[in-house]
């Protein structure tokens, strides 16, 4: 907020238990929970920050990094297909499907130690 502003910033979260804990004979109040949260910035929802909570989260923020670190937009990831049964299909399927602008933001290459593009402010 303080580097793009409130008016720029657009926060998708999520509260849910996982799959894995499906089969166990647990109320669901006592199932393990997993916490998602994305933030876009700008008029094309650049992701500009990606936090996960939970089992698995150390596996899927490797390749959601690798998406950020390219510019990804939250529109990137709605074009995803969601890999079922994971927890990492909450992260493509944030929100309100389609509601993003259609923008990607695989426009600037970050190899080789180039900046990645900054979205776009109001």
């Amino acid at each position: 907020i303080e580097k793009y502003g409130q008016e720029n910033v657009k926060v998708y979260t999520s509260r849910f238990s996982d799959s894995h804990y499906g089969i166990f004979d647990m109320k669901p109040e006592d199932k393990p929970k997993t916490v998602m949260k994305l933030v876009c910035a700008g008029l094309d929802e650049k992701v500009v920050g990606i936090h996960v909570l939970g089992m698995g989260s150390d596996e899927m923020m490797q390749g959601f990094g690798v998406a950020m670190k390219m510019g990804a937009t939250k529109a990137d990831l709605d074009s995803c297909v969601a890999i079922h049964p994971t927890a990492s299909e909450e992260l493509v399927t944030m929100g309100t499907w389609g509601t993003s602008p259609q923008e990607s933001g695989a426009k600037v290459s970050p190899l080789n130690g180039a900046a990645a593009a900054e979205p776009r402010l109001n």
